[in-house]
């Protein structure tokens, strides 16, 4: 279908793209399985980093510097200055459509600092960004009256060879979870923004639910290339009980991080990586960690960090204005996913990808606090723009290869699979081998165990069958799907973080300490699972 966007992702990469790619003349739909203001971009509440004057010696070159050192050399130079760059144009971006962020006494955008930052230069609407600048864009493409397909699970991206053998995009199937029917649409490009899979960790992640990577997935099905999928960062301060995230902009207020004797034990601004290492130490010894921010005063607490505030009470019922917060690190962001090139294309014609499923290879071995949102509304806009481009220039005639009978008859087969082992079970199973044998420190033995644990959970997958077969609304059938998918990365993730015999970043090797210049490149996983590097 000519001049047809197909934007799979509802969160802020999803709907800036969506946005851009209709402002230049694309006919656009937004497929998401959730709603758009459930997304995980709501958050990511500390900020957005952009340099917006030379106050305190900060500039776009400082928060280039910065974004390489937190990298930890595996950042490409080029991408990073395009981002940095291309932040004060991204913020007033979104000031122009409306995003209430907070303000200084003269009226300006007000800037806080984060972790690993020079200078404060994450703007802010107070420790709600995400939610506000998600809100924010839900309402403009409300405005445009572009399509927005909901509750639709996105099954396989559809893709056909030219007459050069170069295999191009042309839709994708869905899985509509209300009528249960299978939904195939065609597009002339089709724009990946399915967020990350930091949720293979389960209950030791702080993304919700949705964050099982299927964007990815799929798109390493279709045979696109994922890299660096081993590079998954470690939020310092979760909550101790439910992992809900704490978000960095209590820290960066000035908030400290104590053990159960009261002591501050590491440098709370420094990048995410050594703050949850050196939470990871504290907790190995017997210690309970704790962020205090009581010395804050009540009337800044409540004017600035209202919603952490919240969480505390709700999810561990202390008081932050009078009481210390019990935290542990957990799963956050994930550096790796689907590989793409400087116009956000990926390996296959007219499939591109942006938000946490893309690696633009900015973030490299450790994303610096407050570039997640700055990534997803610059490549976001990037991403939009380009595919209504090739969209527009799309003449190739489809001839489907796989059709709807094709999806229901798989659909058809997994219901009828066994249901003797319960793959809940193995759900939880997973999360807790991920974090104890694949989280903030590593080594191969246990990384070998793991990878065997999930070989012979992929090959028991007929046997965990759903038990629920009815058509409409079956969860029971879109969590077995979401499963099925998170094993998949989960080997994707072993196996690069196996063959990366070093220490680099988020990736930490008991048994490899240190950096080692040999691994200094980008891990590239194939369809066929071959790891290789690339710089």
């Amino acid at each position: 279908m000519k001049n047809r966007v197909i934007v799979v992702g509802a969160g802020g990469a999803g709907l800036v793209a969506a946005l851009n790619a209709h402002e230049n003349g694309a006919e656009v739909v937004v497929i998401t399985k959730e709603y758009p203001t459930r997304s995980q971009t709501c958050m990511a509440q500390g900020g957005i980093n952009a340099v917006l004057s030379g106050d305190e010696g900060d500039s776009v070159e400082m928060h280039v510097q910065n974004t390489l050192k937190s990298a930890n050399g595996l950042a490409n130079e080029s991408a990073v200055r395009y981002m940095c760059k291309e932040a004060p144009k991204a913020v007033a971006w979104l000031d122009s459509i409306g995003v209430p962020f907070s303000r200084t006494p003269n009226s300006k955008i007000a800037q806080r600092k984060l972790g690993g930052a020079y200078a404060p230069r994450a703007c802010y609407a107070q420790d709600y960004t995400g939610l506000k600048i998600l809100h924010t864009l839900y309402d403009r493409v409300l405005a445009a009256q572009i399509e927005i397909l909901n509750e639709r699970y996105l099954l396989e991206l559809l893709s056909e060879f030219d007459e050069s053998g170069k295999k191009y995009i042309c839709g994708v199937s869905l899985l509509n979870k209300r009528s249960g029917e299978i939904e195939i649409h065609e597009a002339s490009s089709v724009i990946i923004a399915t967020g990350g899979y930091s949720r293979v960790y389960n209950n030791y992640s702080t993304n919700s639910l949705s964050s099982t990577g299927d964007g990815v997935a799929a798109a390493l099905r279709a045979g696109a290339r994922v890299s660096d999928m081993e590079f998954v960062q470690f939020h310092p301060t979760a909550l101790k009980n439910s992992s809900i995230l704490i978000s960095e902009s209590a820290r960066g207020a000035g908030g400290h991080l104590l053990n159960s004797r009261g002591e501050r034990f590491v440098n709370e601004l420094l990048p995410r990586d050594e703050v949850s290492k050196a939470i990871h130490d504290e907790i190995a010894k017997g210690e309970d960690t704790y962020l205090d921010i009581r010395h804050l005063g009540t009337e800044f607490i409540e004017k600035e960090l209202p919603q952490e505030v919240k969480l505390a009470k709700l999810y561990e019922n202390v008081d932050p204005v009078h009481e210390l917060i019990p935290i542990k690190p957990a799963a956050h962001y994930t550096m790796g996913g689907i590989e793409v090139d400087a116009s956000s294309s990926t390996s296959i014609a007219g499939l591109f990808a942006a938000g946490e499923c893309a690696n633009h290879r900015v973030h490299g071995a450790n994303r610096l606090g407050g570039n997640s949102l700055l990534e997803l509304v610059v490549f976001g806009r990037q991403a939009g723009v380009n595919a209504a481009k090739y969209a527009k220039n799309f003449s190739k005639e489809r001839t489907p290869v796989k059709e709807k009978k094709f999806f229901e008859d798989e659909i058809a087969e997994i219901k009828r699979f066994t249901n003797e082992i319960n793959f809940y079970e193995k759900q939880l199973y997973l999360g807790e081998l991920f974090y104890k044998n694949v989280g903030i420190k590593r080594e191969k033995e246990a990384l070998q165990e793991t990878l065997k644990v999930i070989e012979e959970m992929r090959d028991d997958l007929p046997k965990m069958g759903v038990g629920d077969k009815t058509k409409e609304y079956n969860t029971n059938l879109i969590e077995f799907l979401e499963f099925k998918n998170m094993l998949m990365l989960a080997e994707a993730v072993l196996l690069s973080a196996i063959n990366r015999q070093e220490s680099r970043g988020a990736h930490f090797r008991i048994d490899f300490p240190e950096a080692d210049e040999t691994y200094r490149a980008h891990t590239i996983l194939d369809a066929d699972k071959r790891v290789s590097y690339e710089n």
